[in-house]
C-alpha cells in the first residue's frame, strides 16, 4: 500500500518586495494510511506553512509533494483542512454548513446530504440541523466543521491546531472525538498545535520542527500502550510522563540553539 502523502527535499521560499525568505529546508516526511502524526515545534519554525503546502494551497520552491504516489498541483477533495477557527457561516443553518464543502466540489446531492446529517448525528449534533452557528456552543461548532471536513470523504485531514480556543474540558472531549473519529473511518491525519501533550496523547509519531528555516529536527515514535489508549487516558499510560520530558528537553535544545 502507497503512502498517502510524501514530501520530497521540500524547500520553500517565499518573496517579498524587501527580501526572499527561506520557510523551509529540506523536508523529507512520509505518512502511511491510517497514520495520525503532530507537528510541533517554536513559533515561526513553519508548521502552518507545511500544513499549506501539503494541502496544495502552496507550491514548494523545490522538491515534491506527492499525495498516493501523484504531485500535489492544487487544493484536492482528497485533502481535508480544518483550521483553529470554525469559520462557519452565520446565515447558513448547521446542515448548510455542513454541506459546503460538497456544493464547492459538485458533489450535493440527496444522498450526500444524508451522509452529512448522519454525520451531524455521529457528532451528538443530529438536533441541530435546523439552528445557526451563533445558537452553539465553542465545542458544538468546532464538531460542525468536522462534520464539514468529513462530509467530503477525504483521505487525508490537515488539522491546524484545532481545539486551542477551546476551553480545557471541551478540548480533551474533543481530542478524543478527532481521535476515535479518525481510527474508525480509517483515515490519515496531521496535526498542527503547540500543545505536546496533545500531541503524544493523539499521534502515532511526533515531529519535532525546528526554525528558522522551518526543517525536521527529530521523530518520535509513540508507544503502544500510549498510542492504542484515547487520549484522555492516555496521558495516565506508563512511559507518557517520560516521553514528555523527553520531547520537552528536545525543544528547549532547538531554542536555545537558535537563540
Amino acid at each position: 500500500m502507497s503512502s498517502v502523502v510524501e514530501l520530497k527535499h521540500l524547500d520553500l521560499v517565499y518573496v517579498t518586495d524587501r527580501e526572499a525568505v527561506l520557510a523551509l529546508q529540506g523536508m523529507n516526511l512520509t505518512v502511511e494510511p491510517g497514520e495520525f502524526i503532530s507537528l510541533v515545534g517554536p513559533s515561526g519554525c513553519g508548521k502552518t506553512t507545511l500544513l499549506s503546502v501539503m494541502a496544495g494551497l502552496l507550491s514548494p520552491t523545490r522538491g515534491e509533494v506527492l499525495l498516493h504516489g501523484k504531485p500535489v498541483a492544487g487544493p484536492t477533495p482528497q485533502v481535508g483542512y480544518m483550521l483553529q477557527q470554525d469559520y462557519l457561516f452565520p446565515w447558513r443553518t448547521i446542515l448548510s454548513n455542513s454541506v459546503l464543502g460538497l456544493e464547492l466540489t459538485g458533489r450535493l446531492t440527496t444522498e450526500s446530504t444524508e451522509n452529512a446529517r448522519n454525520l451531524l448525528a455521529e457528532m451528538g449534533l443530529g438536533d441541530t440541523a435546523n439552528l445557526y452557528p451563533h445558537q452553539l456552543s465553542g465545542g458544538m461548532r468546532q464538531r460542525v466543521a468536522l462534520v464539514r471536513t468529513l462530509a467530503t470523504d477525504p483521505e487525508l485531514l490537515l488539522l491546524d491546531e484545532p481545539f486551542s480556543a477551546l476551553d480545557y474540558q471541551t478540548k480533551l472531549q474533543l481530542e478524543d472525538l478527532v481521535w476515535g473519529t479518525l481510527k474508525q473511518r480509517k483515515k490519515t491525519g496531521v496535526l498542527v498545535t503547540h500543545d505536546l501533550s496533545e500531541a503524544i496523547a493523539v499521534s502515532d509519531r511526533v515531529i519535532v520542527l525546528a526554525p528558522r528555516p522551518g526543517r525536521i529536527r527529530s521523530m518520535y515514535k509513540i508507544p503502544e500502550q500510549i498510542r492504542n489508549a484515547q487520549p484522555f487516558y492516555a496521558r495516565e499510560a506508563e512511559g507518557f510522563n517520560e516521553l514528555f520530558h523527553e520531547i520537552w528537553r528536545d525543544l528547549e535544545t532547538s531554542e536555545r540553539e537558535e537563540g
